[in-house]
């Protein structure tokens, strides 16, 4: 059995003293994994002397954290001198262990015994700096710093960019560093092309609000990393590869997670750049023809972190909330652990009754069915198929609802979405016949409704592909 054994002391408390009221309370019930006591008091030589003697993990929790437990045994006494109700007791259940023996006391101390059902997790304090780096992991692209990164510093963020898991541990992947600012200009250039590409494919409102974003800091620090992967690294028979070789994909963009996590935790900023032809940037770095670009980065120190992403800062886009990505045990049940699943449609119609209309945002106009090509002249226009897979275009949705439910979900949801990108009205055209292109048509309204969007219909035109 795995316990858990908090504990609650004065200070000066004697090593004897505590082994033995530790030794009376775990009797012969399991083997001690984790030691855990109040802040400050992991510094107490009976404390380390005993973490020592069992073999045991020495964590510590706040007493913030404390009080949040609800405990069999409260103190007054102790919430005094401690700040909580209970150490031993409720360092016990913040480990998120079953209390098995409750608190005990000697003289100068207090001990607590807790089983864990499985192996034990970070301390408290350490599972908050997990996510904390999780949050506030940023995209950054501006803010750089003229200051070169120390090779130890960046050997431990590829050592953790190395640790990543993959297909097979076939690890795919490898880090090419680019110092030389020739070579960097070469590859700003072609992000500086397609950034103007890009920029001439937006409606006027969009493309004026793009102009302010910053898409690269390929010349702004010392460093860029292209990372790359093998495909075919392992041979034959990696493990796990045969059914879905995107596995392999994964894998190197999951390194690069790591890489970014363990620069935030070094106080690096990382930008990932995308506006470029993989092709071309693998040309200019002579990569093999064997080997492919998965994401190209620029490092280095910067002046701040900001408190949310640029995007969400300049009001290009929004997060997508937690709720609306989970699905319980079948598609479309939607909610959080704990909570009851609702459709998309019910959280919809609810919303609509407390929503506030935007004041502004982009115009876009949503054709349900037709051909794409007969549309897509406009630049504020994107197709919804419903039919058979159509060719890769980013002005065509392709969602293949089964029956009229299913329709207005689909309508739901991409409006949802493209409320999120900062679309403030909807012009809705529906131009396939059908129960399912109406179902659409009908839940892009009502997606309308519980984001504050404008919607109108459009008469349907024959064409709007120029001569």
């Amino acid at each position: 059995m795995n316990l858990v054994v908090g504990v609650g002391l004065r200070a000066g408390t004697s090593y004897r003293e505590l082994r033995d009221l530790v030794t009376e309370a775990v009797a012969d019930a399991g083997r001690v994994r984790i030691l855990i006591t109040v802040d400050g008091r992991e510094s107490e030589p009976a404390v380390q002397r005993l973490a020592a003697h069992l073999g045991a993990e020495l964590q510590t929790v706040a007493p913030a954290e404390l009080r949040r437990q609800n405990v069999p045994s409260p103190s007054e006494q102790v919430d005094g001198l401690a700040g909580t109700p209970s150490v031993a007791e409720a360092a016990v259940l913040s480990t998120g262990a079953e209390l098995v023996v409750p608190k005990r006391k000697s003289g100068a101390a207090t001990v607590a015994v807790g089983r864990l059902a499985a192996a034990p997790g970070y301390a408290p304090g350490e599972r908050h700096v997990v996510h904390r780096v999780l949050a506030e992991r940023r995209d950054v692209r501006r803010g750089f710093v003229d200051l070169p990164i120390p090779d130890d510093v960046l050997t431990r963020v590829l050592e953790s960019a190395h640790r990543a898991p993959s297909v097979g541990l076939s690890q795919p992947w490898d880090f090419l560093l680019i110092r030389e600012i020739a070579t960097r200009r070469k590859i700003h250039d072609l992000a500086s092309a397609q950034r103007d590409a890009f920029a001439a494919s937006l409606p006027d409102e969009r493309r004026q609000r793009f102009d302010g974003l910053k898409i690269e800091a390929i010349l702004d620090t010392p460093l860029n990393i292209a990372v790359t992967c093998d495909a075919g690294r392992g041979g034959r028979h990696v493990l796990g590869r045969h059914a879905d070789p995107r596995t392999t994909w994964f894998s190197a963009a999951i390194a690069i997670q790591n890489l970014w996590l363990a620069a935030r935790a070094e106080g690096l900023g990382v930008g990932w750049v995308s506006f470029f032809e993989p092709g071309e940037v693998a040309a200019v770095l002579d990569l093999p023809a064997h080997i492919e670009l998965v994401g190209y980065l620029c490092i280095g120190y910067v002046d701040e972190f900001a408190p949310a992403p640029e995007l969400v800062r300049t009001g290009w886009a929004s997060r997508r909330p937690l709720a609306w990505a989970v699905h319980q045990e079948s598609w479309g049940r939607r909610g959080l652990p704990g909570a009851e699943p609702t459709s998309i449609t019910q959280d919809a119609e609810q919303a609509a009754r407390e929503v506030e209309p935007r004041e502004s945002g982009q115009s876009v106009r949503v054709v349900v069915g037709g051909d794409p090509a007969d549309y897509l002249g406009r630049t504020d226009t994107i197709v919804v198929q419903l039919g058979a897979k159509p060719e890769a275009d980013f002005g065509v949705l392709w969602r293949p609802a089964r029956n009229p439910v299913e329709g207005v979900e689909v309508g739901v949801e991409i409006v949802r979405d493209l409320a999120l990108q900062g679309v403030g009205e909807i012009a809705v055209q529906v131009v396939e016949d059908g129960d399912v292109a109406a179902a659409v048509g009908r839940g892009l309204r009502v997606g309308a409704s519980a984001c504050g969007v404008g919607c109108r219909d459009e008469p349907v035109e024959l064409s709007d592909s120029p001569a």
